[in-house]
């Protein structure tokens, strides 16, 4: 296994405003909204020399594989608001909301995605009697595009990389279509930044279930990288208060996108093919509007290949944690982080410190899951009773 550990040369004390407080009012209105699971990890945290490793464990979250549903639906809703120009009639539940906007329809969402942003699109717009149009790059697999056509939407394959299939979807934009992408480009930045804001509900559910359960707050944060939106909102929760942990980003080592800009300085572009098992972090440039906050308050940026994430995809299902390739991201950079000699002397003794894993996916490509860890991803976590 190899990785590429690099401290933010471009780190600097800035403090963000936060996001505001009705997004999780709106995610409470969602169809089988609950907070997902905080787990404690001993025995990883023995695995890796760390006090306490907790695991937020974003592999079922409202009927989808991911976490993306959070960014998706709260910035379509914005993005609806903005096109009728009002606030639509009062509801209480997904169905009302429909039936307020059925008035549109016709009508479409579109994006590009390497994966789960597009299937949570997807589902949003079935929720919502609407279209789906979805860009994905070549060389995805069946079994990702197949859960999008679940969910009715239209997926289009493009030949080339992510970049590639978010050109085209930009062409889509229409007043009979809204494009609702994670990430974002020169004039198209505000539904980017709903996004991100609705990515935010994740940390204050770690908040509230560690204060419930009496634990310490995180000293070290690892979050995976795309285009950098769910960073974008890590960097929102932890710089804006008077807690603020040590914070790592993940990537690819052939996608590290958002390293390579840090070390030059500036936004760079990664060319691909891209073709980690990590698709979801499978991006060639950081997102436009999120760029200032990963250069601003992520401490460390890690690259890993994709031995590392098999590695932790193993070692989250001895955990109980079915997680996907892109969702065993932050496991395997936590690993290579802390076995980073530079990184060791910089860092505090993790012996006696709490480390925070966001595992964003579960097992979206189940044989592919099976094919690494060597069992069914619906049989991790489950207790087996011999019966004689």
């Amino acid at each position: 296994m190899s990785a590429n550990v690099v401290k933010n040369p471009l780190r600097d004390s800035r403090q963000w405003p936060a996001p505001p407080p009705e997004i999780a009012e709106f995610h409470r209105r969602m169809p089988a909204f609950s907070p997902t699971l905080l787990l404690d990890a001993p025995d990883l945290a023995r695995k890796l020399g760390v006090g306490r490793i907790l695991v937020k464990a974003e592999t079922r979250r409202m009927g989808l594989p991911s976490f993306k549903i959070l960014g998706a639906s709260w910035a379509t809703y914005q993005a609806l608001r903005a096109h009728i120009g009002h606030e639509p009639e009062p509801w209480g539940n997904i169905n009302e909301l429909a039936a307020n906007l059925a008035h549109l329809r016709p009508f479409t969402l579109a994006t590009a995605t390497d994966g789960n942003h597009g299937r949570a699109v997807s589902f949003m717009a079935r929720l919502l009697g609407f279209r789906a149009r979805i860009f994905v790059p070549a060389g995805m697999s069946p079994a990702r595009i197949q859960a999008m056509e679940k969910e009715g939407a239209t997926v289009s394959i493009v030949d080339g990389d992510y970049d590639d299939a978010v050109a085209r979807s930009s062409e889509e934009s229409s007043g009979s279509c809204l494009v609702v992408s994670d990430t974002s480009w020169p004039g198209y930045e505000t539904i980017p930044s709903q996004v991100i804001e609705g990515y935010t509900t994740i940390f204050n559910e770690v908040d509230d279930a560690i204060d419930a359960s009496g634990l310490d707050r995180p000293d070290l944060v690892v979050v995976p990288m795309g285009v950098g939106a769910f960073m974008a909102a890590a960097v929102t929760h932890y710089r804006c208060g008077s807690w603020s942990p040590i914070v790592a980003g993940v990537e690819p080592l052939d996608a590290n996108c958002v390293q390579a800009s840090a070390l030059a300085g500036d936004i760079a572009h990664v060319p691909g093919p891209h073709r980690s098992i990590m698709v979801g972090l499978n991006c060639g440039r950081p997102s436009l509007i999120a760029w200032p906050r990963l250069k601003s308050g992520v401490d460390w940026f890690v690259s890993v290949d994709d031995d590392a994430a098999r590695d932790a995809m193993r070692d989250l299902a001895d955990a109980a944690v079915p997680a996907g390739e892109t969702g065993g991201a932050s496991l395997a950079g936590l690993r290579a982080l802390l076995a980073d000699s530079a990184a060791a002397e910089e860092l505090p003794d993790m012996s006696d410190k709490t480390a925070l894993v966001i595992v964003t996916e579960g097992a979206t490509d189940p044989r592919a899951f099976e094919e690494i860890v060597g069992r069914p991803h619906d049989s991790i976590g489950r207790v087996l009773t011999a019966v004689r």
